[in-house]
């Protein structure tokens, strides 16, 4: 149960229900992470565009190495929330809950290319110990296993942004819903 107020979809009006009604419109359902911003509806849309662009635009990263990484950081902050939807969201391109059952457990038993362990240990890094890189060798990591700059930043940005939302998450008491599936990947 949230520890902050909620305003449901039902009782939105204004600017709020406009933005929960795109929500449905372009992602399926509206999340509890997004009503939890629900007292200040602007953040609800910056949330979603940072959220789209990190997540789904154009990158030399793939849709399924980024759900990788969100359930790795999710996992590295103890998110059950963002684990679910980003374990799901994975597997619709893995197709393997097993193998998604080993990321969670181990990274290193999931069968993983190097480039995949490299973008796991990179976010398990990051989220753990941000200054351990900042000497450069955890970019330099990344570059032995062929990401070029732009992935290494796309890599960074997908990071930082579950790290802020797991923080949202746990800190505010967002729990997972009944039936968190459903969402148009």
């Amino acid at each position: 149960m949230a520890f902050i107020k909620v305003i449901e979809p039902e009782q939105a009006t204004g600017l709020l229900k406009e933005i929960y009604d795109g929500l449905v419109q372009s992602r399926g359902k509206v999340a509890d992470v997004h009503k939890i911003q629900s007292l200040h509806p602007e953040t609800i849309t910056a949330h979603m565009d940072l959220y789209m662009s990190v997540m789904f635009s154009a990158s030399p990263l793939s849709r399924a190495e980024r759900e990788m990484m969100a359930v790795v950081v999710s996992m590295q902050n103890g998110c059950p929330y963002c684990q679910e939807h980003h374990g799901q969201a994975l597997n619709h391109y893995w197709k393997d809950e097993a193998r998604l059952s080993r990321l969670r457990t181990d990274p290193a038993t999931a069968g993983l290319s190097t480039r995949e362990a490299a973008l796991c240990t990179f976010a398990k890094l990051v989220t753990t110990a941000p200054a351990v890189g900042a000497d450069g060798s955890a970019v330099a990591e990344l570059k032995k296993a062929g990401l070029d700059d732009r992935g290494i930043l796309d890599a960074t940005l997908v990071i930082g942004y579950f790290n802020f939302v797991n923080r949202i998450v746990l800190t505010l008491g967002v729990e997972l819903e009944n039936n968190p599936g459903g969402y148009k990947y």
